[in-house]
């Protein structure tokens, strides 16, 4: 998948704090989310690519990682991050 330069910038002026934000974790977590969904779409269609499923894990651990930073770092931006509910993180 790859997304555009236009998608990204919004995706990262939506969850971040601008368009240029690029390394904070909640606009990280916004494109690791964007990425997991079409990935699950890919895999219901092509079950047998197993290096599909295997980076789908591998974005998973990285969203939760940064998930679990959010929490010790400041617990109410990783409540706001949750409460998005277009991003599909449920905890």
């Amino acid at each position: 998948m790859h997304l555009s330069k236009e998608e990204k910038e919004q995706i990262f002026e939506t969850y971040g704090q601008g368009k240029s934000d690029t390394g904070s974790p909640e606009s990280q977590i916004a494109l690791f989310s964007v990425r997991i969904k079409h990935l699950t779409e890919h895999l219901k269609e092509n079950h047998k690519d197993h290096a599909t499923a295997r980076a789908l894990k591998a974005l998973v651990g990285q969203r939760r990682s940064l998930l679990d930073y959010l929490i010790r770092k400041d617990i109410n931006r990783y409540r706001a991050i949750i409460a998005k509910k277009e991003l599909g993180i449920r905890k």
